[in-house]
């Protein structure tokens, strides 16, 4: 006689500890992967930094003597990277564009001028469709300046100027995919870029009048003269009574500046206001002289807001008087005044 079957035990549902130590240990793992990427490539840029020399001192004078534009051109990862390069330029005084190198020889040759210098991207140095672009701006007399991990290449040999970009090795756990490469070129662009805006004295004016929209132009074209309060101001004399100051105090958003004439004597804020009233008994007769700081902070009328607002927050003050380049007393800048304007 057959036994009757035994049941079958229900399998026991997997919890994280029943999934094995390689489940557990796989967000370390991931991090140890991605600390080596980041490892990999900023010893790269390390060594591309100690590599610079009388190259990139060439290409920086090549770009900055030459009276046309920038010509960026590469193809795929490098394509994607020389757009951020012309974009660099451009952003930092140095008038630049991407062209690519397919579209360039169906017409867009036409961008291209011969007093142009083209920065030419491609870590082999073969790359089929830049070859086509090479000749033509070799035809039209265009200075070139290839960045290659390959200085014997076709593009190497063609250049007037070759930055190595090679690297030990990608990221890619198969050496592969561009990685470090991609990370070392768009390093060496910036470089580029930073040098010749330091070489042609691009300052803060000149970036602020490039970048006139969004949080990044407020910051840069604020003054103080287009923010301060100039009429009425809150002052008082040096004879005036603490009385006359808290009215002023009152109406004037927290600060009463003593003057004598137009210069500047001292400053009085609703702080310097109650530690008076917890020691006098009758604080409204006390000379404001006595209580007002004789070394305030001020701001001048031309300077950047987003200055202003830092010193502001340093020390702790909240308004500023503003004086112009005699000393003179011009106007209230107020700390919610400068944030409202966008100024930090």
């Amino acid at each position: 006689m057959t036994s009757p079957a035994t049941p079958a035990t229900p399998a026991t549902p997997a919890t994280p500890a029943s999934l094995g130590a390689d489940s557990a240990d796989a967000p370390n793992d991931n991090v140890a992967r991605g600390r080596r990427v980041l490892e990999l490539e900023r010893d790269a840029i390390a060594a591309l930094a100690a590599s610079l020399g009388d190259d990139f001192s060439r290409a920086v004078s090549l770009i900055a003597e030459s009276t046309g534009r920038v010509i960026v051109a590469g193809v795929g990862k490098s394509g994607l990277v020389g757009r951020k390069i012309a974009a660099t330029f451009t952003s930092t005084g140095t008038p630049a564009m991407f062209l690519h190198p397919v579209e360039s020889v169906h017409g867009d040759l036409g961008i291209v001028g011969p007093h142009d210098v083209a920065i030419l991207l491609s870590k082999s140095g073969e790359t089929s469709e830049l070859l086509g672009l090479i000749e033509a701006l070799a035809r039209m007399g265009v200075r070139m300046i290839a960045m290659t991990a390959d200085r014997t290449s076709r593009l190497a040999r063609h250049a007037d100027v070759v930055l190595d970009i090679g690297v030990r090795e990608e990221a890619c756990p198969h050496d592969l995919a561009p990685t470090t490469s991609t990370t070392v070129t768009l390093a060496l662009g910036d470089a580029l870029a930073v040098a010749l805006l330091q070489q042609r004295g691009f300052g803060k004016d000149d970036f602020a009048k490039l970048h006139p929209g969004g949080a990044l132009g407020r910051k840069l074209l604020t003054r103080v003269r287009d923010v301060m309060v100039a009429k009425p101001l809150p002052v008082i004399g040096a004879n005036a009574t603490m009385r006359e100051a808290t009215v002023c105090l009152a109406g004037q958003r927290g600060i009463a500046v003593v003057v004598e004439g137009d210069r500047l004597q001292g400053v009085i804020t609703a702080g310097d206001l109650a530690r008076l009233l917890e020691r006098e008994a009758d604080p409204m007769t006390v000379p404001a002289a006595t209580v007002m700081s004789r070394t305030p902070r001020t701001a001048r009328e031309s300077e950047l807001g987003s200055a202003v607002v830092y010193r502001m927050e340093t020390f702790g003050v909240m308004a500023m008087p503003v004086l112009d380049d005699h000393d003179l007393l011009v106007g209230i800048v107020h700390l919610h005044d400068l944030m409202r304007a966008g100024a930090v």
